[in-house]
């Protein structure tokens, strides 16, 4: 199996940074598009679970606009073959002092595009992040 074949990762950047994008912005639109419509699409949110396409939409279409900034760290998005990949990353909000949040999405291509079909999105006190020793 071929890992992280460039034209393949770039597709996946290009589809999560629409996502990150659409994010910061509130464009439920785009961030309902990401999604695959399916019954079996998951996301496990911040203070919500959620299963299926229509959970996930009535979710972004009820959520408040408010605090929804973020910066991101850290992101690592690998491909497996050309139709599948996990994108992982790590955010701050403004809204969340002493948080950091993380986030991972697995990304399926379809014959539509490229869809998140599981998400989990958590935090961590930033206080028990734990973080690699400095190399020398």
């Amino acid at each position: 199996m071929d890992v992280d074949l460039p034209e393949v990762l770039a597709e996946v950047r290009a589809a999560f940074d629409r996502y990150e994008k659409a994010l910061g912005e509130n464009d439920v639109a785009v961030l309902d598009d990401t999604f695959r419509i399916d019954p079996r699409t998951i996301r496990y949110g911040m203070g919500e679970i959620l299963y299926g396409h229509h959970e996930i939409a009535a979710f972004r279409a009820a959520r408040s606009p408010v605090g929804l900034a973020r910066t991101i760290s850290r992101t690592v998005i690998t491909t497996y073959g050309q139709e599948f990949a996990v994108a992982s990353t790590l955010f701050h909000r403004e809204s969340m002092p002493g948080k950091v949040g993380r986030q991972m999405q697995t990304w399926v291509k379809f014959p539509d595009g490229w869809h998140v079909v599981a998400a989990h999105v958590s935090t961590v006190d930033e206080s028990n992040v734990w973080k690699p020793p400095a190399t020398l």
